[in-house]
């Protein structure tokens, strides 16, 4: 019988650091050490991420413990994933 070890898998992204800005942007940094602006304004849609169009609940952003993601108390969060996509669009 033969195993067989996956290997080469991608770490998982964490987010380390997170600042709301002005115009539904965030400042966040990476735990792969990426870090820079990401502007969200055209991710507010539907239901769970519409409530973060109000500045006042925009700028509750933080870091959940769990997840290691940027995250707001209504449940609206973001993949790492996705927000290593926008930090690699704008340095563009």
């Amino acid at each position: 019988m033969r195993i067989v070890r996956k290997t080469g898998t991608l770490p998982m992204l964490h987010v380390t650091a997170v600042r709301a800005l002005d115009n539904y942007r965030l400042w966040l940094c990476l735990d792969d050490g990426r870090q820079g602006e990401v502007d969200l304004s055209a991710e507010l849609t539907g239901a769970v991420f519409y409530p973060l169009r109000d500045p006042h609940v925009f700028v509750r952003v933080a870091i959940d413990p769990v997840t290691r993601t940027i995250a707001w108390p209504n449940g609206a969060d973001f993949a790492p994933e996705f927000l290593a996509k926008l930090l690699n669009k704008n340095a563009m």
